[in-house]
């Protein structure tokens, strides 16, 4: 084939996307497979996960009369882009790349961590503040100058709270507090023994200690649809994650000196999707810490800042690519943020 092509891939820690499109940023295919992060599932489930996602993207583009099924070897990648969830440190750098070696690909690649995304996709002007909200959650941040900041990504065992994992664990300690009667009743307690298929309270604690439960960042959304439903304690949960994901951006505003700056903070990822939204936490904190910031709800999946980042890697205007890409994103019904 003569014509060339764009890659991007999406590694997340439930699932993984690609998204195969022309130079110009025409949308061609979307293929979805499962989780990627290699601290879950090694550096083979890591390849496995994007060879699997890509297979499907392909499997929506139209080959030649008579071809068998496209592989990436079938087409003329200018360049592709790698946003992946657990590559957190330059000590990864290499395996990373090694897994991504193997999808057979021959064209510049550029690697970031999957937090980068949301900027890629979702800033005006290319530059800004990405806060992510999935399994679990991330800050990345890139100043005008080309700097870039970001936290560690390890979530809750650094104190960095907000995702999926860091919501839930809370929400487990204030059944447990109410439990004892250290802390006030709450309707999360019945939500998340429906969940667990148990009883009571005492099942529940007794199940998770003993590791004959293994609680599933599913679960966090029973923690909004309880603050939904109006109990203080679920409501309170969902600000505190607003407030710590703004705490986490505020790190990133003073690392890159954007105080006095007018830029844009992406939200990506699943949780920001849910009601209560995290947005009024994040909102209090940063218009003390940066009031020139403006929230933007990224409305298109975070893989489409992949595919910006493999035309950047081509040489090609990211901006103008990215344009296109949105455009043409929503025509196909199995590329949904």
């Amino acid at each position: 084939m003569s014509q060339k092509y764009l890659l991007g891939i999406d590694v997340g820690g439930s699932r993984t996307r690609a998204l195969v499109a022309d130079s110009a940023g025409r949308v061609l295919g979307f293929g979805e497979a499962g989780p990627g992060n290699h601290e879950v599932v090694g550096y083979d489930g890591l390849f496995a996960a994007m060879r699997d996602a890509l297979s499907r993207a392909l499997a929506e583009l139209d080959p030649a009369p008579g071809a068998g099924p496209l592989s990436p070897r079938d087409l003329h990648f200018a360049g592709a882009g790698f946003g992946v969830a657990g590559f957190d440190w330059e000590s990864e750098r290499a395996e990373t790349m090694a897994a991504i070696a193997r999808l057979g690909l021959s064209c510049p690649v550029e690697l970031r961590n999957d937090a980068a995304l949301g900027l890629a996709a979702g800033a005006s002007e290319g530059w800004g503040i990405n806060i992510s909200a999935g399994t679990s959650n991330n800050c990345y941040g890139r100043a005008r100058n080309g700097r870039e900041g970001r936290i560690s990504g390890a979530g809750a065992a650094f104190g960095e709270n907000g995702g999926a994992a860091e919501i839930l664990g809370a929400a487990l300690v204030c059944i447990n507090h109410a439990r004892i009667l250290r802390g006030p009743p709450t309707a999360l307690t019945a939500a998340l023994c429906a969940r667990a298929g148990v009883r009571d309270a005492d099942a529940l604690v007794e199940g998770l200690a003993c590791r004959r439960i293994a609680p599933s960042v599913d679960w966090v959304s029973e923690v909004f649809e309880t603050a939904r439903a109006g109990d203080a304690v679920a409501r309170g949960l969902i600000a505190w994650a607003g407030r710590e994901l703004g705490e986490s951006a505020a790190a990133v505003v003073r690392q890159l000196g954007l105080e006095r700056e007018t830029f844009d903070v992406v939200l990506s990822g699943s949780l920001f999707g849910y009601e209560p939204g995290l947005e009024d936490g994040v909102a209090a904190v940063l218009v003390e810490a940066a009031p020139g910031a403006r929230l933007v709800r990224l409305a298109a999946p975070p893989v489409i800042g992949a595919a910006v980042l493999g035309a950047e890697a081509a040489g090609l205007d990211g901006g103008a690519v990215r344009a296109r890409l949105f455009e043409t994103v929503q025509g196909l019904p199995s590329a949904r943020a």
